[in-house]
């Protein structure tokens, strides 16, 4: 069925990836970006939004550099785990409105949106991602924050889709995945009414995972993220293809599609090692094959 053949491409590329890696990573060292920081260490990147003057808040230059920052971690079999954060008092303010103000036809703000691919690639990019939120994540920020798998909030962040008090709409995913979210109810209030709420509030209705001092953001995105990273690499593909894969799919068909993925995780060297482990009292050793 489709959706076997679509979970079967998506794992098999695992094994395929090395020669691609090799490649995405002297693509990625050949650029230097100029409004992100990346660095990578114990399999985890760390993507840092770096326009502090500007609240970082998101141009089309950062678009672009965060396109390809994760076009090279596709690719790159040494980074299993992704975090990205902005500073302690924002994480992205929203689009940069010089940028915004700029556009005066339908035409050109299909031009801009069309720009925001790295939105796209971020959700559908084939390994855990994670969002530090500390500070403001407004409009754009926090698009950007919902296209991550798992949201770690400071008690400073504040969330909010603003765009209804300047006369337009989310144009980044906001009026999509926010209802995915927290239900399409609450979600429209906030779209109707521009209201921000903070961060306790945010994880009451389920926008954010766990909300944290504003002093020890990293080190839990890190911690979460060292978590994830000790898990076998297919399955977690495995896993972000069924939920993602699944959430456009009727229920029968969905869990179709899960039962494919769980099928195929039986050809991998981890899952025998796991059971292995697991009937010999031991820790496994994974091997992401």
């Amino acid at each position: 069925m489709p959706g076997g053949r679509l979970c079967h491409a998506g794992i098999s590329r695992f094994h395929h990836s090395n020669r691609r890696s090799r490649y995405y990573h002297r693509k990625e060292t050949e650029m230097e970006y100029k409004t992100i920081l990346y660095e990578k260490d114990e399999r985890i990147g760390t993507i840092t939004l770096n326009r502090p003057k500007a609240y970082n808040a998101l141009n089309l230059e950062m678009f672009r550099e965060l396109d390809h920052v994760f076009s090279a971690i596709k690719g790159d079999d040494d980074v299993k785990v992704v975090i990205i954060t902005g500073s302690d008092k924002f994480f992205a303010a929203g689009a940069d409105i010089s940028e915004v103000s700029s556009i005066d036809t339908p035409v050109a703000a299909y031009e801009f949106v069309r720009d925001i691919e790295a939105f796209h690639r971020i959700e559908d990019l084939d390994k855990p991602v994670i969002a530090a939120i500390g500070g403001l994540a407004l409009g754009g920020g926090c698009e950007l924050s919902m296209c991550c798998d798992l949201r770690i909030a400071a008690e400073n962040a504040i969330f909010g889709q603003p765009e209804i008090k300047i006369g337009v709409i989310p144009g980044g995913g906001g009026t999509q995945r926010l209802p995915r979210l927290i239900g399409v109810t609450k979600a429209k209030e906030l779209l109707y009414t521009g209201d921000t709420i903070d961060a306790h509030e945010a994880y009451r209705i389920g926008l954010v995972n766990r909300v944290v001092p504003v002093e020890t953001l990293m080190d839990e995105a890190r911690e979460m993220a060292k978590k994830i990273a000790r898990q076998p690499g297919i399955a977690l593909r495995a896993t972000k293809l069924a939920v993602n894969g699944g959430m456009s799919m009727d229920m029968k068909s969905a869990i179709a599609y899960e039962a494919r993925c769980f099928e195929i995780l039986f050809s991998t060297e981890d899952q025998k090692e796991g059971t292995k482990a697991f009937m010999e009292k031991r820790k496994p050793v994974f091997k992401d094959r």
